[in-house]
């Protein structure tokens, strides 16, 4: 699919200079949330072939003005515009600073504040907080439809510790499990605790049977991993952490220390305390960036677009 724009040549000092504009934001977001050139109806999914789409402007002199960016569905007959059915629909907030957020998050190896984005932005805390947590969510893998995880493939899990002085977000500790394929993507879910029910149910979502799993010692993974092709351990309790099988593979779950000493100095680093409630959001942040890590910033925010589409994220659950 070719694109108005080359995604190498995002950047924040393109991002500021170029697309400070709001009208010139708004092609780049519809460029990069429609990559064909054709707008698509979020209501009814036309893409212009069956019934024509319009784009709707004011008429000179006209007392009721159209707001920019506004389409025409011919198949529905609904107005739409490119952030209707978005994480970002009915915001306030510019599209100019919703395009540097995105930015900002999809290029910090370990992460930002909403404090800090606040301040790079000019903007409420509170404003980007709401922006942050809305680009997290539009970060997570939907495990139902994605790719199962088919090659060498690490298991393993963390607690992840509360800190901080505050005694409303003194929750503990949290169990955060950890599916990495070598040389591949990641998958992360937090989890009640580690037994054969939790660790297997992950498994059989994430990873497919074809696939070699390492994991340590736990005695969780066992039973969920007999119908795998193959479970390899290490006994981190004999100091073994990495084993040279005579196959010429090697067995080892140092993948999986890594990613977590990665978002752990992230999360300790640039957000200090986390509430229980919003650790899945953090981890699906640095879940994305590690499945993107051999693309550029600009690329990497190229491929994060199309995960905002349906990815709605409320205060409060609507009842219907």
């Amino acid at each position: 699919m070719k694109t108005k724009f080359d995604a190498d040549d995002l950047n924040l000092v393109s991002l500021a200079k170029e697309y400070s504009n709001e009208r010139k934001a708004r092609k780049l977001f519809e460029s990069l949330r429609w990559p064909d050139g054709k707008p698509i109806c979020p209501h009814c999914k036309n893409d212009g072939e069956a019934k024509a789409i319009c784009k709707l402007t004011s008429k000179p002199g006209s007392k009721h003005k159209i707001r920019a960016g506004t389409y025409f569905c011919g198949a529905c007959r609904k107005k739409f515009t490119a952030t209707v059915g978005t994480s970002f629909e009915d915001s306030h907030v510019p599209i100019s600073k919703w395009l540097m957020a995105i930015f900002i998050l999809c290029s910090s190896k370990k992460s930002v504040s909403a404090l800090q984005l606040s301040r790079m932005l000019k903007t409420t805390y509170k404003t980007a907080w709401f922006m942050a947590m809305r680009c997290r969510h539009a970060m997570a893998t939907d495990i139902q439809t994605a790719k199962p995880l088919d090659n060498i493939c690490e298991a393993d899990e963390t607690y992840v510790t509360s800190t901080g002085n505050d005694n409303s977000l003194s929750w503990g500790k949290a169990i955060l499990a950890l599916i990495v394929e070598r040389d591949g993507e990641a998958r992360t879910r937090i989890i009640p605790s580690v037994t054969a029910k939790n660790v297997g149910q992950f498994l059989n979502e994430a990873v497919s049977k074809t696939a070699t799993v390492n994991t340590d010692e736990h005695t969780a993974y066992k039973k969920p991993l007999k119908d795998y092709k193959r479970h390899d351990s290490v006994v981190h309790s004999r100091y073994q952490y990495a084993r040279h099988n005579p196959d010429g593979t090697v067995s080892h779950v140092n993948t999986c220390e890594s990613w977590f000493s990665l978002f752990k100095r992230g999360l300790y680093g640039s957000q200090h305390i986390v509430s229980r409630e919003h650790l899945q959001k953090y981890a699906s942040e640095f879940e994305f960036r590690w499945n993107t890590r051999k693309q550029t910033d600009g690329e990497r925010m190229a491929l994060f677009m199309p995960r905002i589409d349906g990815r709605r994220l409320y205060y409060r659950q609507p009842a219907n």
